[in-house]
This record gives C-alpha cells, structure tokens and sequence, in this order.
C-alpha cells in the first residue's frame, strides 16, 4: 500500500517562493511508494497544527529552515510516524548535519529510499528544540533578526554586524549534571547538532545521536578577535579557542539575572531568567 506523505511548506522561508514546489514534488517523488498532499503555512506555528488536523500522514515532511521543522518535529516527537526535510531556510543546521541535500529536487528524490534513523531531542522549559537553542548574542540576534526584512545569510550577517558593538556580556550560573559553574558569557549555545547553519559549527563533536547536549559557553572577546571566531567555525576547530568552553550533559539549569531572548532552532522568544534544559534521547525519526 501506498504511504500517506504530507508536505507542510513555508512560503516565504529563506526568501525563496514556494508556489512551484508541489509541481516539482511530484516530478521526483516517487508515485507508487506516495500518496502525497501538500499544505502551505500561514502564519507562526501554523505547521504544528496542520500536523494535528492531519493524523492519518504517516509521513509528515517539512519544506522551510529550522524553525519550520522545529514546528513539525514537535509535533511528531515521541511518535512512531517520520519527518522528511526539504531545506529552505537561511541556514538548514540540522538538514547540513544530516547530510540532506539542499537542492529541492535531490531531497525530494532521497525520500524516496525510505531510509530512517533516530535523533536525539531537547527541551527548554518544556518547549522542544532540535538543533540548537541559545542565551546571549545569538538569542539577541535571532530576535533581530526576525525583525529583518531580508532573509538569508545575507541578512543575518547584516544583523549580527550591526548589533555586536553595543552588546554586552551577561553573568549566569550554570548547573550541569549536578556540578556548577559560574561564567560571564558572551552567549551560551545549546548545542544538539554541531552547527548554527551555512556550515558554522560552534561544537565540531556533537551528534544528534549521542544523547548528550553540550554546552557551548563563548567567553567576551576582543572585537578584532570576532573574524578569527567565525573562521574557526568554517574550519570545525572553534572547540580550540581560548575564547570557548565546551562541557557535555543531559540535564542542564541556567540561571541569569534577568529574563530575556532566548532561541530555539533560531525562532526568538522571551523567557524567564531560570532555564530547565533537558535531553531526550532517540526521540525522533527522521528520513535521511
């Protein structure tokens, strides 16, 4: 029998139209494995309830960056059904990491193999991320940055250059796995995969498979330092900097002063100053 598969797309992730995308899904996707729908999004959030009204998918797939799968994976997490990725978004961490082709019509095409594996998850206060999630800069940043009229790389780089001069490092402490930490950190990186997006890996040895989270703290740093730090993401040899401290753990307390942004997979919100950070480990399947 045919598989149900879903595509739930985000318009307007990445800054690229979708609106041809069902016609090239159908030209790849293999029509005697697939009965194939497909649903567009309309606003935040839309995606996790077009999971929930269509429970007879078996195959739930998510066409945009990260925040859209963040969306359909949290809807699918803890469940026997599989998501696919067709990254679209400006910078596709999780699909890089997995080795998901970032031409649309490979990855369609590679969903027809039906290959699956399991992947960790995590939590912060009980909201659920699956690449990365943060406190500091790049929470500030993501905030920013969804502000943004132009999307892409081009536009997150233009955020992040105008808003670094005038940030300033916070103090938190930290407990992980029962042993604590004081730090002053530029931002603190959650890191599930190893990379933000585009390559930029802030933990080279973290796997999604390992069920571990590491904790990525970026110590304040000369701003004649920040090209060196973002080269050594490109070359996966951040973990070498002075600047950068990395400590592996499944149960992860954050303490600041106050509340703030914090980002999970990249979308932006504001949360308490206490933050509950939990992984669970093989939590969901996954179509590589």
């Amino acid at each position: 029998m045919k598989k149900s598969i879903l595509f739930i797309i985000n318009p307007i992730s990445g800054g690229k139209s979708k609106t041809n995308f069902p016609g090239l899904a159908a030209k790849y996707l293999d029509q005697r494995l697939f009965d194939a729908r497909y649903v567009f999004t309309e606003r935040r959030d839309h995606a996790r309830e077009l999971v929930g009204k269509n429970e007879n998918a078996e195959i739930v797939v998510a066409v945009g960056g990260d925040g859209t799968i963040n969306e359909v994976a949290s809807a699918l997490e803890g469940s026997a059904k599989s998501m696919g990725i067709i990254p679209c978004g400006s910078g596709n961490g999780l699909a890089r990491t997995m080795a998901i082709p970032l031409k649309d019509s490979d990855a369609v095409a590679r969903l027809n193999r039906l290959n699956s594996t399991l992947i960790d998850s995590g939590s912060l206060n009980g909201q659920k991320f699956f690449n990365m999630a943060g406190v500091g800069f790049d929470a500030h940043i993501s905030g920013r940055f969804a502000e943004h009229k132009e999307r892409g790389f081009g536009g997150y780089i233009q955020t992040t250059f105008r808003e670094i001069n005038s940030y300033q490092s916070q103090n938190y402490i930290l407990e992980i796995d029962g042993q604590r930490y004081e730090r002053n950190a530029f931002m603190i990186s959650i890191a599930n995969s190893s990379q933000y997006g585009n390559n930029a890996h802030i933990s080279p040895f973290a796997s999604v498979k390992d069920g571990l989270l590491d904790v990525c703290i970026i110590r304040p740093f000369p701003m004649y330092i920040f090209p060196v730090m973002g080269l050594r993401m490109f070359a996966k040899t951040a973990h070498r900097s002075k600047f950068v401290e990395i400590i592996k753990g499944r149960d992860i307390r954050i303490l600041r002063e106050t509340e703030g942004a914090v980002h999970l997979d990249g979308e932006p919100q504001v949360m308490n100053a206490e933050l509950n950070i939990q992984v669970k480990p093989l939590s969901l399947r996954v179509l590589v």
